[in-house]
């Protein structure tokens, strides 16, 4: 997961509710006018600072049925949609990195409208063969297989503005089959929306990974999937215009 920078609570909340607020005020439309398909992208207007994560709002819960309390949001709300585009790189060398990489992918497609598209203008997520860069920390370099950027962007699609989450998802091959379908089963989980990691390592959102792949989501994770879709955002929102920054 890429770094993110951390502020108080009272500034996350104080951001967010200045952020909403200033927006509620501008024009929209609903969402059910964007067509379900994914339209090409004909205009995009970067806008990064609403995706600066935030420190989650809520106490760490202890023992419950999920791991909300580790979810983190952004200016902008949380990061989801309510139907995703997915676009996978081709002309991988590694025979075992596709398969893989679609094998994960059909986990999370069991539980989310997630479609599956042959153009990257069409898609909110990137799924490319790449190794991650290696990460500075006190000090050390720290390499992973697999690591989920995001960004946000307002996106004209079919003639239509809307507040998009960019993800690059990079998953390295140099594990085995299971190995690297557990990665991407991770990064993806970060990709629609668990920014946080879960202590338990029975779940596929673990901070660290257990000795064995998991290559299914735990009921825990669906539990914080479930929680995540039903908390406010305004990505997905559609509007006529672009709205100031």
């Amino acid at each position: 997961m890429a770094a993110v920078a951390k502020f108080p609570p009272w500034i996350s909340r104080w951001a967010l509710g200045l952020a909403v607020t200033a927006w509620a005020n501008l024009p929209s439309l609903r969402a059910s006018d964007l067509p379900p398909a994914c339209p090409r992208s004909t205009a995009v207007q970067d806008r990064p600072e609403l995706a600066r994560l935030l420190q989650p709002s809520l106490q760490s819960p202890g023992e419950r049925v999920d791991y909300r309390g580790q979810i983190q949001t952004t200016l902008a709300g949380s990061p989801r949609l309510s139907h995703w585009c997915v676009w996978i790189e081709p002309g991988s060398r590694e025979r075992r990195w596709q398969p893989a990489i679609e094998a994960a992918l059909t986990r999370w497609q069991e539980v989310l409208p997630i479609e599956r598209v042959p153009d990257p203008e069409q898609a909110q997520v990137l799924v490319v063969h790449r190794r991650p860069p290696l990460v500075h920390r006190e000090g050390r370099q720290r390499a992973s297989h697999g690591r989920t950027t995001l960004t946000s962007r307002y996106v004209n699609r079919a003639g239509r503005w809307r507040l998009e989450p960019s993800l690059v998802v990079m998953v390295d091959s140099t594990q085995r089959q299971e190995g690297i379908q557990a990665t991407a089963l991770h990064e993806l989980g970060h990709a629609f929306g668990l920014w946080g990691h879960s202590p338990d390592q029975g779940d596929v959102m673990a901070a660290t990974p257990g000795a064995r792949p998991l290559l299914h989501l735990s009921r825990r994770d669906l539990a914080t999937l479930n929680w995540l879709y039903r908390q406010p955002t305004t990505y997905g929102r559609l509007w006529t215009a672009v709205p100031d920054p």
